[in-house]
């Protein structure tokens, strides 16, 4: 009974705001108070589906683009023809830690112009970090005996790779890649300040006509989108983790 209603409690809140998306104007009652001198309580600027696409179509791109790199400089640098580029990798993955999005943001505009692609830049280089720390943790502290048995078994670097340093650091490497789609799904609003089409267009605009309204859906959006993408990427760790047999992670 204790998980079926928290269960049913996040499912509720789902269906909410699905339909909040789908059909905002339902909701207008609500919001209404926060306006002020008739102003509109629905954001009427654009589709709030359209936009919530965007703006994970955007995040999903980024962090597609973080996960092939980040990966493959942890197998990389685990490997013994790449430990040596272990500092170098670091610093790489840590650019987009050192510099805010919003400066990224900045150096990007010049180079590539206004929309979507500073906003993947910057996006892509924040999520480069827990990505590659996850991998770079799970296959560095791999049970020494299964990896010997693989090499027992005949197996050659490439097939111990794939299938099973990969598979049981899967659990691990998801988490970091958890960490980095929330962090995305969060800072990919401020992409809207350099004509992106994502969810900040619409808390930019409510903050510009002081419009509360406004600011209160878009960050009601964002945030339900982060807990629930976050709840299905744990589920996911935990079925990786019983198949790998670690049931404790």
């Amino acid at each position: 009974m204790r998980r079926f209603l928290p269960a049913a409690l996040r499912l509720v809140l789902f269906v909410l705001l699905v339909t909040f998306i789908v059909s905002p104007g339902w909701f207008e009652p609500l919001l209404k108070p926060l306006t002020e001198n008739n102003a509109p309580a629905i954001y009427n600027q654009g589709s709030l589906l359209t936009l919530t696409l965007q703006h994970l179509g955007t995040v999903a791109v980024a962090t597609l683009g973080a996960i092939v790199v980040a990966i493959g400089l942890a197998i990389l640098v685990t490997r013994p023809f790449g430990a040596e580029f272990l500092p170098l990798s670091r610093s790489l993955v840590n650019i987009g830690q050192t510099f805010p999005p919003v400066a990224v943001l900045a150096l990007a505009v010049p180079a590539v112009g206004f929309g979507e692609k500073p906003t993947l830049i910057a996006l892509f280089l924040y999520g480069l970090l827990p990505i590659f720390e996850n991998a770079l943790t799970g296959l560095t502290t791999l049970p020494g005996n299964v990896v010997e048995a693989a090499r027992g078994a005949g197996m050659t670097s490439r097939q111990r790779l794939l299938k099973v340093e990969l598979p049981l650091s899967l659990p691990v490497i998801l988490a970091g890649i958890r960490l980095s789609v929330v962090i995305s799904l969060a800072t990919a609003t401020i992409g809207s300040t350099v004509a992106a089409k994502t969810l900040g267009e619409v808390i930019i605009a409510g903050l510009i006509s002081n419009n509360l309204a406004f600011v209160v859906q878009g960050g009601l959006i964002v945030a339900g989108l982060a807990v629930f993408i976050y709840d299905g990427l744990v589920a996911l760790e935990r079925v990786a983790a019983r198949r790998m047999g670690l049931s404790g992670l």
